[in-house]
């Protein structure tokens, strides 16, 4: 009679294939546990996904190259002067939307963009809107401001970071490419929107875009 009983060597394989599979199996539920506590962005940001999504057929014209938050994403609270030399942070101009620019006097795209935040400031600015640009110039502290006195650009309020700490911030989570650098920002904080490069911001595609995010009705528009 044949021996039905399998032999010491034939078992071994079948005790590593088991012994393979179960790691698998294990490796596979411990990567699915994983992914399933992968954080998904702060909840409170949800809201600015879907306002970017609301807007975002609004990204066209001089305002296309905005990219719209997929994502939810709590900016860093940044930390830069007033024109006084006093701390401010980005938390201070909680439960309004903003639009915060980074900005040097080195940077040609950025001086040619301030004339247009500067008229935005004028025409948006209010209890749900501000621009917030900060210079990161890190020499002459006398500078930016001489340019903008120059420049006739009295409506934007002046906020400088001497050791560009802002842009790092920034950059840490991928939103500073380089400059100048724009970030839409709902009144909690979160990302509603980003641009890498100047835009038109006193135009009408920006203009009908900012006004939407800041959920005014379109009779205003």
């Amino acid at each position: 009679m044949l021996d039905k009983k399998p032999s010491a060597t034939r078992r071994i394989p079948l005790v590593i294939a088991t012994v393979a599979i179960g790691g698998l199996a294990g490796f596979a539920a411990l990567y699915g546990l994983g992914l399933s506590r992968a954080p998904s962005g702060d909840p409170v940001c949800r809201t600015a996904v879907a306002t970017a999504s609301r807007i975002a057929p609004l990204a066209h014209g001089e305002v296309a190259a905005l990219t719209m938050a997929s994502a939810p994403l709590k900016l860093p609270d940044l930390a830069f002067e007033d024109a006084d030399g006093k701390p401010k942070k980005l938390s201070d101009f909680r439960g309004k939307t903003l639009l915060v620019n980074l900005w040097a006097t080195w940077c040609v795209p950025c001086r040619k963009e301030m004339p247009a935040l500067d008229e935005l400031q004028g025409k948006l600015a209010g209890p749900n809107f501000e621009v917030v640009a900060i210079n990161i110039d890190t020499r002459d502290p006398d500078k930016p401001k001489s340019f903008l006195k120059e420049a006739n650009l009295t409506r934007l309020g002046y906020f400088s970071d001497p050791k560009a700490k802002v842009f790092q911030d920034l950059k840490a989570i991928g939103r500073a490419l380089g400059m100048p650098t724009s970030v839409l920002v709902d009144p909690q904080g979160c990302e509603i929107a980003t641009i890498a490069g100047p835009a038109e911001w006193a135009s009408e595609d920006a203009l009908k875009l900012l006004r939407a995010a800041t959920g005014k009705a379109a009779a205003s528009l």
